[in-house]
């Protein structure tokens, strides 16, 4: 009898004993999915046109994200109002992690000084997760078209034909980078806004413009066939993917210095978690060989950063593109 009631007794414990082991796999597995967000796609809103230089950074970008989460990542393009339409849009996200933002400085840089008023909050309305990169733009024309091969030249041919030139421009960066341009050399000269820098191409190839300041991941491959010639970069140095073409100090214009950004963003209130993860797998794919080289090619730099860090750049670059904003003479709309 004794014998059998401890039989009895040790198959309970058996049972007991494999019922929370199989209970505790079921919390492990639980809280593994827990940590391991995202657990369902991620969708990127990007202000420009599909084919753009920031979208064909976003579609890279995904697809580094998709390898690390196992999520898919849909690039949803919103193009118009210098990125403000996608920024909108993500701004009334209200905490959803899900949703990104990809888009360069104008957003959160210089559109508060291009606009009388935006329909966000560039600070109160985001979360930042990580700066991508920084780059220069590219002045460029049709070397068909326009009988210049040093920016001096081509200052010279529109002195001699005041009120006939004028130059595309697809985003804010651009945009400014004209105006810069167009007050320093003292020039008459029309700056046409595009919704985005592809379709500035196509004009500037169909001469109707005669030179676009464009972001150089567009403008490289045209160089390097033949079809457009860089005359100078925006920046302070020279681009590693075209080391030829002069800047624009060196061409002349002193102290002429402008440079761009892709950042990362989430709209306010997501989860800190969430955030510092997001933040942490971006900066991983900038570590990657393959992505740093993809924007080097490019003429962009990897520039990853933790959220603070982009947070004191979205602050320091709103000052900065104010005075850039105002040197160039330009009424916001």
């Amino acid at each position: 009898m004794t014998r059998k009631l401890s039989t009895q007794m040790d198959r309970r414990r058996l049972l007991a004993s494999t019922l929370a082991a199989s209970m505790a796999g079921v919390w492990a597995v639980s809280n593994a999915a827990a940590a391991e967000w995202p657990d369902k796609p991620l969708r990127m809103l990007v202000g420009y046109p599909a084919g753009s230089g920031i979208d064909s950074v976003a579609r890279q970008l995904a697809r580094q994200l998709e390898v690390y989460t196992g999520q898919v990542v849909i690039v949803d393009n919103r193009p118009g109002a210098f990125g403000n339409i996608a920024a909108q849009t993500v701004a009334a996200a209200n905490g959803d992690s899900n949703t990104l933002l990809f888009t360069p400085n104008s957003t959160h840089a210089a559109n508060v000084h291009l606009f009388r008023k935006l329909p966000f909050d560039p600070v109160k309305d985001f979360t930042p997760v990580a700066t991508v990169a920084t780059l220069s733009f590219v002045l460029v024309c049709d070397p068909k078209a326009v009988d210049a091969t040093h920016v001096t030249q081509l200052i010279q041919a529109i002195q001699r034909e005041p009120g006939r030139w004028a130059y595309g421009t697809g985003n804010a960066t651009g945009m400014v980078a004209g105006a810069m341009f167009k007050s320093q050399a003292g020039l008459d000269l029309l700056g046409v806004p595009y919704k985005g820098v592809p379709q500035a191409m196509t004009d500037l190839l169909g001469g109707r413009v005669q030179m676009v300041f464009a972001d150089a991941t567009l403008a490289i491959p045209l160089v390097r066939a033949g079809k457009l010639r860089a005359l100078a970069v925006t920046g302070q140095r020279r681009m590693a993917a075209l080391p030829q073409v002069p800047t624009m100090a060196e061409s002349g214009l002193l102290g002429y210095n402008l440079t761009g950004w892709f950042a990362v963003f989430q709209s306010a209130g997501v989860p800190m978690k969430n955030n510092a993860r997001m933040s942490a797998l971006v900066q991983r794919a900038l570590r990657e060989p393959s992505m740093a080289e993809f924007l080097r090619n490019i003429g962009a730099e990897p520039e990853p950063s933790t959220p603070e860090e982009l947070a004191r750049r979205v602050t320091e670059d709103t000052e900065r593109w104010g005075r850039l904003v105002k040197l160039a003479g330009i009424e916001p709309e």
